[in-house]
């Protein structure tokens, strides 16, 4: 009989074999990070962290995956190099100490390189080789490999190394770094290195209107699925952070849990009595409407219920912004000593739009905050263009979804004639959940502030534009006031509350009035009544008195009769 060979299950799929970078971010983009035991080149011209990303590969792969490293260098020195990345933590003369990193330099002289047809890297290769065994290295860094060919003008010898090297690298089983710099019509000087390289990325660090961003993208990924688009990414005290989000699929999960506004008043003009958590709320208005103090509202309530909250301040200091909330009862400082607020206060300047929402994507990392307070993002339009901010703002969103975190927008509008919505209102304001607006409203020689809800997604609202004041008590939503011509403010509010006062007063007199009258009324009544009845009481009696008499007198009258004989 015929055997059939059994088939695979179709669910079983081929996972490309691959070594985790220890790069935030980087290892998202490349779907599980560098391909294993092959060579990846990094190119980019000066600056841009062709070095610290393969000096990070390397560090994070002993500390984090126990899979030694050697790095070997072309142009620093070993001094240089560990001193250099030590104001990222990165202690190099430890590890090298424990035999888990080799750094070595290679000093290579252009004057000292004489070109011959017999040139070849056959030195390197036992140099490399010998620092590989000695710490039983898995991972791999070459800085730059430029220097190697600096001196020769043979287009044939330097494929022929270049391939040679890459082919090294492979048989011996280690995922390599080899660093390049950029060529002015190709990816590296060579133009060779990014065709036999099994993955390509590239680094840029650009200038755009004085603000500088560093971006990476990979060119090619032999074998695996990657992210094709440019990624912002972030060089601090920690490293190198890179930021993936391009476009979230819209299936994160959601929360019917309800947050207070903080606010006294707001939450009844909501169904619910609050918002809901994890969802955003863009409150926006002219200058001096209140959206900051709305704003810090937000956070007081949020850290009263230990909430841990981060509040991106593009306008105030911390300082200012404290001393500013005391004024009208609110302690922000005590929730700043306690650790659950975090003010950062910056110009948005300061970065670029990219970079903002990667800071803020490293504090949720790092916090990990229930809610986040933007204030104002209006502001950020002055580091990009039109398309640039509905881009950051749709993927910054998108983040604090896919986290679950509360988010509170403040948006600045300017005050015009025409009802188009400014740039950063429109962006975001039909991808919020909650808009509220607070605006002006200017009667009779006066400004008075008003609040109320555009939308709420889910929830039932409120469709009244509630006149709120703010004292030495905070913020206080006022009744709605109607008068001939809608809603007044002000002093038309208070006009109107005195006249309903005297309204009132004059009626309740009038009332007490009829109700004396109706008193003395019922009086008089009950006191006819009464004699009436003492009237009727008296005849009652008199006809009594003679009923008696009657009876008595007929009494009389039969027992004095002479009663007559039988005969």
């Amino acid at each position: 009989m015929r055997k059939i060979k059994p088939s695979k299950p179709q669910d079983e799929k081929f996972s490309f074999p691959k070594t985790p970078t220890g790069v935030e971010g980087l290892d998202e983009i490349t779907d599980g990070g560098f391909p294993k035991g092959r060579p990846t080149l990094i190119c980019g011209g000066a600056g841009c962290g062709k070095t610290l990303l393969s000096m990070q590969f390397l560090i994070k792969g002993i500390t984090d995956f126990s899979e030694h490293g050697v790095f070997m260098s072309f142009e620093e020195p070993s001094k240089d190099l560990s001193l250099n990345v030590k104001s990222l933590g990165f202690d190099l003369d430890k590890l090298k100490a424990e035999k888990k990193l080799v750094v070595d330099y290679v000093r290579v002289e252009r004057s000292e390189i004489e070109e011959t047809g017999e040139y070849d890297l056959e030195g390197l290769f036992i140099r490399l080789n010998h620092a590989i065994d000695s710490v039983n290295a898995k991972r791999v860094v070459l800085d730059t490999i430029e220097s190697l060919f600096a001196g020769l003008d043979n287009q044939a010898i330097l494929r022929a190394e270049l391939r040679r090297l890459f082919h090294w690298l492979k048989e011996k089983g280690v995922t390599a770094i080899i660093t390049g710099e950029r060529g002015e019509a190709t990816l590296t000087r060579q133009g060779l290195e990014e065709y036999v390289s099994d993955c390509v990325i590239i680094l840029d660090h650009r200038v755009i209107e004085q603000v500088s961003t560093r971006r990476l993208r990979i060119i090619k990924y032999r074998g695996s699925t990657h992210g094709t688009n440019e990624y912002p990414f972030l060089i601090d005290e920690d490293g190198i952070s890179v930021l993936p989000i391009t476009s979230l699929k819209l299936n994160n999960e959601v929360s019917s849990e309800l947050v207070s506004t903080g606010v006294p008043g707001l939450d009844t003009m909501f169904v619910g009595g609050g918002f809901y958590r994890g969802s955003n709320i863009l409150i926006s208005g002219t200058a001096g409407t209140a959206k900051t103090t709305i704003a810090c509202y937000f956070a007081n309530e949020q850290c009263k219920k230990h909430e841990k909250t981060v509040f991106f301040a593009f306008e105030e200091s911390p300082q200012q912004l404290i001393r500013n909330m005391k004024s009208i009862g609110i302690d922000l400082e005590k929730h700043i000593d306690k650790g659950l607020l975090q003010i950062h206060a910056s110009r948005p300047s300061l970065n670029g739009l990219e970079l903002h929402l990667l800071t803020l994507r490293k504090l949720i990392k790092d916090f990990k905050p229930t809610t986040v307070i933007l204030d104002p993002i209006s502001n950020l339009i002055t580091v990009g263009n039109e398309n640039e901010v509905r881009s950051m703002l749709v993927r910054l969103i998108d983040m604090l979804k896919a986290n679950n975190i509360t988010a509170l927008f403040t948006s600045l509008n300017k005050q015009n004639d025409n009802l188009r919505p400014d740039l950063a209102e429109e962006s975001v304001s039909s991808l919020v959940d909650t808009w509220i607006t607070v605006r002006d409203m200017e009667g009779i020689g006066e400004r008075n502030r008003g609040i109320f809800i555009v939308k709420s997604r889910g929830m039932g609202h409120s469709n009244q534009v509630r006149e709120f004041v703010i004292g030495s008590k905070g913020i206080e939503l006022l009744d709605v006031e109607f008068g001939p011509e809608g809603i007044l403010t002000g002093a038309a509010r208070k006009s109107n509350q005195l006249q309903r006062t005297v309204k009132a007063m004059k009626l309740q007199s009038d009332l007490d009035r009829k109700d004396r009258e109706i008193d003395r009324k019922r009086k008089v009544l009950e006191a006819n009544i009464a004699a009436l009845k003492n009237e009727f009481e008296s005849v009652v009696e008199e006809l009594g008195i003679l009923k008696a008499t009657e009876d008595l007198h007929s009494k009389i009258m039969i027992e004095n009769t002479p009663k007559t004989k039988k005969k």
